[in-house]
């Protein structure tokens, strides 16, 4: 008997990497019969959110955790994508003893790495496996990547003091110092390593994408335009968590105290698995939070004057809360609730009360605002975070972006205005009106003869026939 088709997907560090392409293997899995193992290169334990996520993955989905490597030779600032894609790079010969043992057990059809691990591709090749990139930003970003060995050769000076926008093929125009945090100290090892893995990007036979037509239309058609060396795009999105980590618990009583809210009146405020704010900026947040009247959720973390200080371990080890302003938890008592460290974000989105999000515009959080269609204001930090933004802005102009002052912070009574804006403002009136389309959009893409659905039966069709 034939064996069935397995996959074998070495993510990036991070459980926002790690989301989504779980997501994608359950969709295989569910859908196809093609089972997964999950390789996971790290520099010592996992985070508390990584492990309990890893375990509680379903029948047909494994994962392997490798051998620690050591950074002791690494300076103390070194930026978190040379971390990522050394740690694949350093995991090397673990990995191909892992992919070696899995060969003979399995009938691998294709190795996945997701943006910083094309070393890997290596050993795929190696034994004769297809090497794919899955993508788990948004096609304006892909589009980047692709654009950015042209866009070195170009120019010369750093991008951020660009005097023009930078024109990405179907894209908005970015100003330089937009475009993503490893872009902008060409000088930089992140810098290096990025324009490493996307060169190499094209020895994929195909690269997956977490997006969907109707939300980036102008940039997918740029995406699917063959060139030669270019691979084959797939937008799959929206595949977005379906529960919450630690699914079923609600410890903090978000959803309870949802339940006695009226309807669409709740700002719901979280920064991700990684992002933090600085002091300065956590108690602006929190008076521009009072000051604006409305009801709130606000996953509080510990502040950190690195913006994303948590990326290794979401759960942070202070008491955040008594970094607030004396007395806020007092005088929000009843309008507002604060959370430490975590919420269950999936529920909380998808609960009718829920009528806003202040996110750090995270591509996975920016797709699950998406799905439930919840307005947005968009706060970014790091990554692609400050481009994910543009485009919400402008682009399907579905977000408010509060103005940052000249010293950097954004002043409470700046989000005081944005906040009323959004929940009873006409601004934000007009945003509920288009998240709406969105909503129904990505239901329809993911649904029977939907784009994606489509997109995705012709990609598994190529798996199993490798093509």
């Amino acid at each position: 008997m034939e064996k069935a088709s397995h996959i074998v997907i070495v993510p990036s560090p991070g459980i926002g990497h790690l989301i989504p392409l779980v997501e994608f293997a359950k969709g295989l899995k569910n859908n196809h019969n093609i089972s997964a193992t999950f390789i996971i290169s790290n520099d010592g334990p996992l985070s508390i959110s990584q492990t309990s996520f890893l375990d509680s993955l379903p029948i047909g989905l494994n994962y392997i955790i490798l051998p620690p490597v050591t950074f002791d030779d690494l300076p103390p600032d070194t930026r978190i994508e040379t971390r990522i894609s050394l740690m694949v790079t350093r995991s090397l010969d673990s990995l191909r003893e892992a992919f070696k043992s899995l060969v003979v057990e399995k009938n691998i059809v294709a190795l996945f790495i997701d943006l910083f691990g094309t070393d890997a591709f290596d050993v795929a090749i190696e034994y004769g496996v297809s090497p794919y990139v899955f993508f788990p930003s948004n096609a304006m970003s892909l589009a980047f990547t692709f654009y950015l060995p042209k866009l070195d050769q170009m120019v010369s000076c750093e991008y951020r003091d660009l005097l023009e926008p930078v024109q990405i093929p179907g894209c908005l125009p970015v100003h330089g110092q937009d475009l993503i945090d490893p872009v902008q100290d060409r000088k930089n090892d992140a810098y290096k390593w990025m324009l490493y893995n996307v060169k190499r990007y094209k020895m994929a036979e195909g690269i997956v994408v977490n997006t969907f037509k109707e939300l980036e239309s102008d940039a997918l058609k740029a995406l699917l335009v063959d060139e030669p060396g270019k691979p084959r795009v797939y937008p799959v999105g929206p595949l977005v968590q379906t529960g919450s980590i630690g699914d079923g618990v609600d410890e903090s009583g978000c959803l309870k105290w949802l339940d006695g809210q009226p309807s669409g009146s709740v700002l719901y405020i979280s920064f991700g698995s990684g992002g933090t704010l600085s002091t300065n900026q956590l108690n602006e947040l929190a008076m521009g939070l009072e000051l604006s009247g409305q009801k709130f959720i606000w996953v509080v973390r510990s502040p950190n004057d690195q913006p994303n200080a948590t990326f290794f371990d979401s759960h942070g080890h202070n008491d955040p809360l008594r970094f607030l302003p004396k007395g806020f938890l007092e005088r929000t008592q009843g309008s507002g609730l604060v959370v430490p460290s975590w919420a269950p974000q999936a529920q909380i989105l998808s609960h009718t009360s829920t009528g806003g999000f202040l996110t750090h515009c995270g591509w996975n959080s920016v797709l699950e605002t998406v799905v439930h269609g919840v307005p947005i204001i968009a706060w970014p930090l790091y990554a692609e975070q400050k481009m994910n933004a543009l485009y919400l802005t402008e682009g399907v102009k579905v977000a408010l972006r509060p103005v940052t002052s000249e010293n950097g912070i954004v002043g409470h009574l700046e989000i005081a205005r944005v906040v009323k804006g959004l929940l009873e403002g006409e601004e934000g009136k007009a945003i509920k009106s288009r998240i709406r389309d969105l909503k129904e959009a990505a239901a329809n893409a993911l649904g029977e003869g939907g784009c994606s659905t489509k997109t995705f039966e012709q990609f598994v069709s190529k798996l199993k026939n490798k093509i």
